[in-house]
C-alpha cells in the first residue's frame, strides 16, 4: 500500500477529544487533523514526537489532513490509522502473502453473518468451503520487548467478534482471527490480558473452539506499508 502522495512529517502537539491531533509540520505549520484511531492509542504517541500525517485538499472536508503514522515512545513507527489494516491485508491476501489463507476463489468484505448482528471483515470462498477472516490492527508495544499485545482499551466489540467466530468453528465453519501488526520490530503478539481480561478469556474460548488466530507483521515507511511475514502468537 503506497502513500500517493507521500506522507508529510510534523510534530505532534497533543490529541484531544478522542479524534482530534494537533500537530506543527516541519515548515513550522500549525494544524489541527484527524486522529483515525477509537483506542487509547496506548505507547504509541508521544507529544513532542514525530509523526506523519496525509493531506486532503478536499473542500468538504472539515479537517486538512489524517493522522497515518508515529514514532513511539520507544522509537519504532506505529500505523495508527486503524482503517488502513483491512485494505493492507486485502492486498496482501490478494498477493498471496498470507500462505494460510491463498487459494481462495471469491472475496468479499462486509459481510453480514453470525447472531449479534456482526459483520465479518473478509468472506473467502474456496472449492472446500468459506473462510470468516476477522481484522485486528495492533499497535500496542513496549520497551525492551519485541512482543505487542492486543487490545489497548477494552473492546467489549472485539469480545463479540470472538464469540462469533467461536460459534462458526463449532458448526465446523472455517474461522480466523487475523492481527494485522501495525507495528515495527515486533516478533509476536499476545492478548493484552491486564488490559482486558475479558477479551483474553475469549480469545482462549475461540482458540478452544477451533478458531484459527494468526499474526502478520507489517513494514512500515512515509512512502508505504505493506504485510510480509507471519509472527508467532503466544497465548
Amino acid at each position: 500500500m503506497r502513500f500517493v502522495p507521500e506522507l508529510e512529517q510534523g510534530r505532534l502537539l497533543r490529541r484531544y477529544k478522542r479524534f482530534l491531533a494537533d500537530i506543527e509540520t516541519s515548515g513550522g505549520e500549525q494544524l489541527t487533523i484527524h486522529c483515525p484511531n477509537t483506542g487509547s492509542m496506548l505507547n504509541c504517541m508521544v507529544e513532542g514526537g514525530t509523526v506523519w500525517f496525509s493531506r486532503s485538499n478536499d473542500p468538504k472536508r472539515k479537517l486538512p489532513g489524517t493522522w497515518e503514522l508515529s514514532e513511539t515512545p520507544q522509537g519504532r513507527l506505529a500505523c495508527v490509522n486503524t482503517a488502513r489494516a483491512n485494505p493492507l491485508v486485502e492486498e496482501a491476501l490478494k498477493a498471496g502473502v498470507i500462505a494460510e489463507l491463498a487459494g481462495f476463489t471469491a472475496l468479499k468484505r462486509e459481510v453480514a453473518y453470525g447472531q449479534e448482528n456482526s459483520r465479518i471483515d473478509f468472506r473467502l470462498d474456496y472449492p472446500s468451503g468459506p473462510a470468516f477472516v476477522e481484522v485486528k490492527s495492533v499497535t500496542l508495544g513496549f520497551e525492551g520487548s519485541a512482543i505487542a499485545a492486543f487490545p489497548d482499551a477494552r473492546t467489549e466489540r472485539g469480545a463479540k467478534h470472538l464469540r462469533e467466530l467461536a460459534t462458526l468453528a463449532r458448526q465446523g465453519v472455517r474461522a480466523v482471527q487475523l492481527y494485522c501488526v501495525n507495528l515495527s520490530g515486533i516478533d509476536a503478539v499476545r492478548p493484552a490480558a491486564e488490559i482486558d481480561p475479558a477479551y483474553a478469556a475469549a480469545l482462549h474460548e475461540a482458540l478452544a473452539e477451533g478458531v484459527e488466530v494468526l499474526a502478520y507483521a507489517a513494514e512500515l515507511s512515509a512512502q508505504e506499508i505493506r504485510l510480509t511475514r507471519r509472527l508467532e502468537v503466544h497465548l
